[in-house]
Order: structure tokens, then C-alpha cells, then sequence
């Protein structure tokens, strides 16, 4: 075949897994911007309730998002599993799997719960001002009460995600932000005869909305006659040891990792909060607007996961690290798109939070930064996702604990801190150190793909060769 005849080809299989990635992500996007959006409600009806109310739910976040991302990514590798088997035409085998999932689920999100209710002594450590522990706490006891119900959510949504049908999910976390808002309206407020709760409020709404969530997800799967073949609700199944061993070898290095990213930011606001309120007020400012642009990365993250999981059992080695090379590609593009938006309006963003000249003026420096680091985070997010799809797990996060731990940590200290490197930097130095720290992220990431796909393929070779008789 000539040159001419093979770019055409290869420009249209392109094509043809673009399109399919990205209409498996926009649901999974959506899907991750309304899950947001209920810290967001939160935070706003606290807001406007008290300034108690405010402090403790915006506290109460920073442990429960941590360990909901840590629950959700221990569960994606479900997801995994799921495309796999969708790609090789063994659908049967994907019911057994998530039963096991959810016996799985269920024990994570009961034991993320009671970590959550057993916060009170980390507060008091942290010398979190007396008045606001209780309100903080009560918040994180009422949301510690929906996390047994979100973790069977997502074991359920690796299913439907797993099997490309990602509009579902979307469409239930829609409808369940619609019902936070009025949730959070009576409990906050005490409308309809309830008394007025404040942060308490706020938590109960939330888990009322992820039981109503679950409740959803089961409906929906067990009306869809796409799922039928699954067996999912045909019968019973206790725990397997086995399979919880082998699904916990392999989604617990994903959970860990999303934790070591996530706890390192909070990290940073710890040791930056002896440098004044205006800089930690600065830092948080900037860090919660990189959080929404950052569930566009991560959503094709998950995309990338199902591609690749599917492609390699559906179509071999070759298809697989084409979906990955894909799926970084159109990250990148994201990266650029997200980078040029933050240091186009890196100035006029900060007016969205508050009117402080000080604030807005550091906020506008630090997201500077953050449009640096675009790059690089899409760049390890796409990756991690590929390799999931390899269900190459703990390599991945050994490596990115070294990125984030003992790279980019230890940079960000010493020019945030310490005059070793010239004048300490305040939150610009930490900046700095999240940059080199997720490069590192990238670097590694990248060649740990590279090298799982080239011996994909190589073994695949391997079992095509005929075999001669001696």
C-alpha cells in the first residue's frame, strides 16, 4: 500500500475514534460538572445562611471531596473490567463482576463514612477555631451517611460507563443537582416546617441526593434492556475473596493516586496559611477555578480508560495505543484551549469571588501558573487513563506519588518557604512546585505507557507466530 492510500486511512480511523471518544466523554463531563456543582450548592446556600455556616462546609469539603475522589477511583477500575469484557463480546461475565463491585462499594463506602464521622481529632490538631468544629462536623456526619450509597452509584455507573453508554449518568446527576438545590433551600433555611439546620442542612441534602442518585441508577439498569445480557439482578451473589483481592490490587493504587494529587493542594493551604489571609483567600480563589477546568481533562481521562480497554480486547494492541494516542492528543488540545482562556481573562476571573484589589491582584499572578500547568496535567491525567485500560495500576502510582511527594512537594517548599533557592516566593514557589511536580507526573507517566503499549504489542506478536512442529 502506498503512502498516499495509508494517510487517508489512518486520517479517517483518527477521525473515527475522535468522534467516538468524544461522545463518550461529554456525558462523563457533564455528569463530573454536576457532582461539583453540589459542593458548589453547598457553599453557596451556607453562604448566605451564616459565615459559620460558610467556614464549616467549606472545611467539611476539603476531607470529603478528597475521599470521594479516593473512592471513586479505587471503583474505576470496574470500568475497566466492564470494557474489557464488552470488547471481547463477554457481556455475561460483566454481571458477576459487579455484583462483586458492589459488595466491594459497599464496604469502601461504609468504611469512607466512619473515617469521615472520626474527623473531630484532625480539627483540633489542625487548631481549627473552637466554634466552627461542631457545625463542621455535623456537616461531615450527615454527608458521611450518603457515602455507602454513592460508592454502590458508581460501582452500578461502571456498567453503563463501561459498556459506552455514558448519558445515563449524566442525565441522573443532573437530577440529582436539581434536587440539591431545593434539598438545600428547606434544610438550610428550615422551609416547609423543617427547622432551619445551616451546614447540617447542607450535608443531609447531599446525602439524600446520593441515595436518590443510587436509587436512579438502579431503576435505570434494570429497565434498560441493554443490560439484560449482563444478568446483573438475575440472582445473588456473596463475596467472592478472590475477585475483592484482585479488584483491590488493582483499584487501589488508582484511588491512592487521586489522593496523593488532591491532598497535596490541600497541603499547600496548610503550610501557606501562616502567610496571611489575603494569600491563602488568593490561593484558594485560584485553585477552585483550575478545579472546574481540570473535570475536562479528567473526564477524558475516564473516556480514554474505556477506548483503550475496549480497543485492545476488541481489536488488539495496535487499536488499544492508537485510542491512547488519540485521547492525549485531544487532551492537549483541551490544554491549549484552557490555558489561553485562563491567561485571557486571568485578570477578570478573580471578580467572580470577591471585589478585594489585593486578592484579585495575587489570585490574577497565581493564575498564571496554573494556565503553565494545563499541559502537564492533561498530559498525566490522559495517561493514567490509558494505562487503566491496560489495567496497569500500581506502577502508575508509585510513580505519581514520587511526582506529586517527593518532586514536586519538597520544589514547591523550598521556593514557597525557604530563601535556599533566593527570596522565599510565598504561594508562587508552591506554584512552581506543582508545575515541575505534575511535568514529573507527565514524564514518567508517558514512558510507563509507551513501554506497557510497545510490550502489548510485542506479546501479541509473540502469540500470532505459528508454531512449528520440531
Amino acid at each position: 500500500m502506498t503512502s498516499g492510500q495509508t494517510n487517508p486511512t489512518r486520517w479517517r480511523r483518527s477521525v473515527t475514534e475522535l468522534r467516538s471518544l468524544i461522545w463518550l466523554a461529554l456525558p462523563i463531563i457533564a455528569a463530573q460538572t454536576a457532582h461539583t456543582l453540589l459542593g458548589f450548592v453547598d457553599t453557596a446556600m451556607a453562604g448566605r445562611f451564616s459565615a459559620q455556616a460558610l467556614a464549616a462546609v467549606a472545611l467539611g469539603n476539603a476531607f470529603w471531596v478528597p475521599t470521594f475522589l479516593f473512592l471513586t477511583g479505587t471503583l474505576m477500575i470496574l470500568t475497566s473490567k466492564v470494557a474489557a469484557s464488552h470488547g471481547a463480546g463477554r457481556l455475561a461475565d460483566t454481571g458477576t463482576l459487579i455484583r462483586q463491585g458492589l459488595w466491594l462499594g459497599l464496604l469502601l463506602g461504609c468504611l469512607c463514612g466512619l473515617f469521615l464521622s472520626a474527623m473531630e481529632p484532625v480539627l483540633i490538631l489542625m487548631e481549627v477555631e473552637p466554634s466552627l468544629i461542631d457545625p463542621t462536623m455535623a456537616y461531615l456526619r450527615a454527608v458521611a451517611m450518603g457515602f455507602p450509597a454513592v460508592a454502590l452509584f458508581q460501582a452500578l455507573r461502571a456498567l453503563s460507563d463501561g459498556m459506552s453508554r455514558t448519558m445515563p449518568t449524566m442525565l441522573i446527576g443532573f437530577a440529582g443537582l436539581l434536587l440539591n438545590i431545593p434539598a438545600n433551600y428547606v434544610l438550610v433555611y428550615g422551609k416547609l416546617g423543617f427547622p432551619a439546620l445551616g451546614a447540617l442542612g447542607c450535608g443531609i441534602a447531599t446525602a439524600l441526593v446520593m441515595w436518590f442518585m443510587l436509587l436512579c441508577m438502579v431503576i435505570y439498569l434494570k429497565r434498560s434492556p441493554h443490560f439484560a445480557p449482563s444478568g446483573l439482578f438475575a440472582r445473588f451473589d456473596w463475596p467472592s475473596w478472590l475477585t475483592q483481592r484482585q479488584l483491590l490490587g488493582l483499584g487501589l493504587p488508582i484511588g491512592i493516586a487521586l489522593f496523593a494529587e488532591t491532598s497535596m493542594f490541600g497541603v499547600i493551604a496548610l503550610l501557606i496559611g501562616s502567610l496571611g489571609e489575603i494569600v491563602v483567600a488568593s490561593h484558594q480563589l485560584a485553585l477552585n477555578f483550575t478545579s472546574l477546568l481540570f473535570m475536562v481533562p479528567f473526564s477524558l481521562g475516564l473516556a480514554i480508560t474505556v477506548r483503550v480497554s475496549h480497543n485492545l480486547n476488541a481489536h488488539g494492541a495496535r487499536a488499544g495505543l492508537f485510542a491512547a494516542k488519540v485521547g492525549i492528543v485531544s487532551s492537549l488540545f483541551y490544554a491549549l484551549f484552557s490555558a489561553a482562556l485562563v491567561l485571557w481573562l486571568a485578570d477578570r476571573i478573580p471578580l467572580i469571588y470577591t471585589n478585594n484589589q489585593q486578592i484579585i491582584a495575587l489570585a490574577a499572578s497565581l493564575l498564571f501558573y496554573a494556565a503553565l500547568y494545563q499541559f502537564s496535567d492533561a498530559l498525566q491525567v490522559a495517561c493514567a487513563g490509558a494505562l487503566r485500560g491496560y489495567q496497569d495500576t500500581r506502577r502508575p502510582m508509585l510513580l505519581t506519588i514520587i511526582a506529586y511527594w517527593l518532586v514536586g512537594m519538597p520544589c514547591g517548599y523550598v521556593l514557597g518557604l525557604t530563601d535556599l533557592l533566593g527570596p522565599a516566593r510565598g504561594p508562587a514557589g508552591f506554584w512552581q512546585g506543582l508545575i515541575i511536580g505534575l511535568s514529573a507526573a507527565a514524564l514518567f507517566l508517558s514512558i510507563r505507557l509507551a513501554r506497557v503499549g510497545a510490550r502489548r504489542k510485542r506479546h501479541e506478536a509473540k502469540r500470532r507466530q505459528p508454531r512449528h512442529s520440531p
